[in-house]
């Protein structure tokens, strides 16, 4: 398919000013506010990002219409085959987007090597569409000579909202599902990292999709907005903070649409006595600092039961001492920038306010945003912490640990449940009774048993309760089908 090709993504050079991807084509934003795309890890200008225009907008869900009678009326079959393709070309390209997702975002590259894989993953498995979609029925289901069936129809146009924290993974948990269903999409990515979806887009494109079938439009609050408002979108994907993620649940039920939203999170972990230390820290230190705490899957409170004279708090602060901080491109970096100033600054707050509070600073990562450029937070723990404190209650989203110690595994169920999010947590034990009590009772979507990052694989949806998630199918696996069909019931008679 030709089309005029998008702008390179940036190695040493400057990238310029990005472009939509509409109806298959590269094309100009009308907005008339652009803001510069930094790495983090060096402060260089990457891009600049156009923040967007509800004309941008409005010709992309014009171009997703018009594509989707067509696409709609294509066999599953042949739906899926421009995926294979796809999964294809991410595979060829999957070292190149792994140093995009470092050099925008500035996790360390094998982190962003794992972002890569899991959205080659989902795309992997809505190739199974034909199957996955499928509907069911009964003869004489309604009565003698009357059958009943289910048929899965797709809607129309999607769109998905997608955030800083992985460029490549998240919007692939709805993108596959979406067209692969036979809907019509329309992706924007976080303005903070563009790069990724950008490169991306180039490789939809080679892939074969019909024009329209899948568009790219960059922006910021505006472009979000008319997202929300467009009469003709059907549904919307959103993954960021609470407050964010509230917003878009309520603004786009108002216009009657499904809705996705995917907020913040207060992940805890549990350390019984009994937990093997040798591999319960590793993936306390891999849960709370890496992606430097930017992920909504992020560990960043462990309560410890029964930690007779603080051990294993003392355990965990040694070994996160032991992190390298830098750019996540060069080899041996354990923990990398956080996505900006801002963020940085935000962090470094919350720090301050937990010395404040009186939790005991036993690591401190404050000195890692003085010592060279970029936005550097170094892994930093708290103990003494209780669950009152604010750093025990608000999502810092940051490489910041507190330790709660309490004496019994009731206490620290309470705390979960005393918190109001509900996306993850995890205990490390060997006692098969006490796990299964923590997985019966703990009040979230994502339970890991001596798994630090409880992150399900694509074909299981991506839970989240309380303030995690507004409302009611989620991305990833099943969900992922139901959200982007509606079943129709026919019923049958033939005289």
């Amino acid at each position: 398919m030709g089309m005029a090709r998008g702008p390179r993504p940036p190695g040493a050079a400057y990238a310029g000013l990005l472009r939509n991807y509409i109806g298959g084509e590269w094309v100009p934003s009308q907005a008339t506010e652009q803001q510069q795309v930094v790495n983090p890890a060096t402060e260089e200008a990457l891009a600049d990002v156009p923040l967007g225009h509800p004309a941008d907008v409005e010709a992309a869900v014009a171009a997703a219409r018009a594509a989707f009678p067509a696409w709609r009326q294509t066999p599953p079959r042949e739906r899926v085959q421009p995926l294979y393709r796809l999964k294809s070309l991410l595979e060829q390209h999957r070292e190149e987007l792994a140093r995009l997702v470092t050099t925008e975002h500035g996790k360390t590259l094998e982190e962003a090597r794992g972002s890569v894989q899991r959205a080659i993953e989902n795309v992997e498995v809505a190739c199974g569409i034909p199957s996955l979609m499928m509907g069911y029925g009964l003869e004489d289901g309604a009565a003698r000579a009357i059958d009943e069936e289910v048929v899965r129809q797709p809607l129309g146009v999607f769109a998905a909202i997608c955030p800083f924290n992985f460029p490549a993974m998240v919007p692939f948990w709805f993108l596959p599902y979406a067209v692969a269903t036979g809907n019509t999409f329309i992706i924007k990515p976080s303005e903070q990292v563009p790069l990724t979806q950008q490169r991306i887009a180039e490789l939809i494109a080679e892939a074969g999709f019909p024009p329209g079938v899948i568009n790219l439009v960059h922006g910021a609050r505006t472009t979000v907005d008319a997202l929300l408002d467009h009469p003709a979108i059907t549904g919307i994907s959103f993954v960021g903070s609470t407050p964010v993620a509230r917003y878009v649940y309520r603004r786009a039920a108002e216009q009657g649409k499904r809705v996705q939203a995917q907020g913040g999170a207060k992940n805890v972990l549990v350390l019984m006595p009994d937990a093997v230390l040798e591999q319960a820290i590793p993936n306390v230190l891999g849960s709370a600092f890496g992606s430097a705490g930017q992920r909504c899957l992020a560990g960043s409170l462990v309560v410890t039961v029964a930690d007779r004279g603080g051990q294993q708090a003392s355990a965990i602060a040694e070994a996160a001492r032991s992190l390298r901080v830098g750019n996540g491109l060069e080899p041996g970096v354990d923990v990398g920038p956080v996505i900006s100033e801002q963020a940085r600054d935000r962090i470094l707050a919350a720090i301050q306010q937990g010395i404040d509070e009186g939790a005991r600073l036993r690591v401190d990562g404050r000195g890692a945003a003085e010592r060279r450029p970029g936005f550097f937070v170094g892994p930093t723990v708290f103990d003494q912490v209780t669950p009152a404190m604010t750093i025990s209650q608000t999502e810092i989203f940051g490489p910041v640990l507190g330790i709660i110690a309490v004496d019994t595994l009731e206490e620290a169920l309470a705390i979960i449940e005393g918190l109001p999010y509900g996306n993850a947590a995890s205990i490390f034990t060997r006692d098969g009774k006490v796990a299964r009590e923590f997985r019966y009772r703990a009040p979230v979507g994502n339970v890991g048993i001596n798994i630090g990052v409880a992150a399900p694989m694509a074909y299981f949806p991506f839970g989240g309760r309380k303030a995690s998630f507004f409302g009611t199918l989620h991305g990833q696996g099943r969900d992922a089908i139901a959200f982007f069909t509606d079943p129709k019931v026919v019923i049958i008679r033939w005289f």
